[in-house]
């Protein structure tokens, strides 16, 4: 069983000073929505909110449709049937695997309670590791087990705060994996806390993104990287070149082509490194010196550099045999110019 969550109006903050002012939020139950943004954006701050650690200055916060927060009063923690997964992990050191997982449990036999502990450890993949104390495991496998224990008690909703950031790249990759198939299977709804765009649209259901208190945009994964709402957004998705613009009637010129206006005013041009098309000198194009190039494994990063002295990052898929100082041509499509207002 899960449950919506929704944040009407919140304002909170610390030291009189608002984090949260007037944030609204609908988080869709049964699905992972992960709260993105850079350090002190207050995505941290909504969490602790949404588990009843912290009670907001004003607004309300339902769960399941039930007040949790606002005028009808404040919803203790225990009495809010949500887990808690945190950075640290928070294991007993004094009880087994098995045990740890069981502790939260409040229903059921003693037998019956080991038996659904089992269970999750099984699902996954450290079953062997039950009667194991938590020192005795690695990090991959000790984040797995405080995840066992959150979802033990069948929780209507799961909050993650940054879990995997003390867990180096591979063991990452396998985890996200893992923790999709589970939170699908369990149907539990997630909120996921993070300052990691790749790990956001990896785990996300649908991606929110914060700065200093509000939301810049929200949606799925694939809306956020390819259609941002703002310069922001673009930037903290993903990697972009700032392009020289000159606006000309309802058109923006850049040396790499035309766009739409999509703003009055002073514009701000950007393109990410893997829409630049890249070809030999005598195709159609601008004309563009290699100035370096890396390969990084399923793509060539190219530094390139324009006759006006713009200098732009291209990333081509595979390997791009091409040496510094040559001279190449590059394209865009004018859709994939991003033009929003800015200096």
């Amino acid at each position: 069983m899960s449950a919506a969550l929704d944040f009407e109006n919140i304002r909170h903050g610390f030291a009189g000073k608002a984090v949260l002012d007037g944030l609204t939020l609908h988080v869709p139950e049964g699905k992972v929505t992960c709260l993105l943004g850079p350090s002190g954006c207050g995505k941290t701050t909504l969490l602790r909110i949404a588990a009843g650690l912290e009670r907001p200055w004003s607004g309300q916060v339902r769960l399941g449709g039930r007040d949790v927060d606002g005028a009808a009063g404040h919803l203790p923690p225990e009495d809010r049937n949500v887990g808690f997964l945190f950075q640290d992990f928070a294991l007993f050191p004094h009880l087994t695997v098995l045990d740890n997982v069981a502790f939260g449990i409040r229903t059921g036999s003693r037998g019956q309670r080991r038996d659904r502990a089992r269970d999750l450890l099984g699902r996954l993949g450290i079953a062997d590791k039950a009667g194991v104390y938590p020192h005795l495991l690695s990090g991959g496998q000790q984040q797995r087990v405080a995840l066992a224990r959150a979802l033990a008690p069948d929780p209507v909703l799961l909050l993650l705060d940054e879990p995997f950031s003390g867990l180096d790249t591979v063991l990452r990759r396998g985890i996200y994996d893992e923790l999709r198939l589970l939170l699908n299977q369990t149907g539990v709804t997630a909120v996921v806390v993070t300052h990691d765009p790749v790990e956001a649209m990896v785990l996300g259901d649908r991606v929110v993104l914060m700065n200093q208190g509000r939301i810049e945009q929200q949606g799925v994964p694939e809306d956020l990287y390819l259609k941002p709402a703002n310069a922001f957004a673009m930037t903290f998705l993903g990697e972009a070149n700032l392009l020289p613009v000159r606006v000309d009637g309802g058109r923006v010129e850049t040396p790499l082509g035309r766009a739409a206006l999509g703003a009055t005013g002073a514009v701000t041009a950007l393109i990410r490194p893997e829409h630049i098309r890249v070809a030999a000198a005598s195709a159609d194009g601008t004309p563009a010196r290699v100035e370096s190039r890396v390969f990084v494994g399923r793509a060539t990063r190219l530094r390139l550099v324009l006759d006006d002295g713009t200098v732009l990052t291209a990333e081509v898929p595979g390997v791009v045999d091409v040496a510094p100082g040559s001279a190449v041509t590059v394209s865009v499509q004018a859709a994939d110019i991003h033009v929003f207002p800015g200096d």
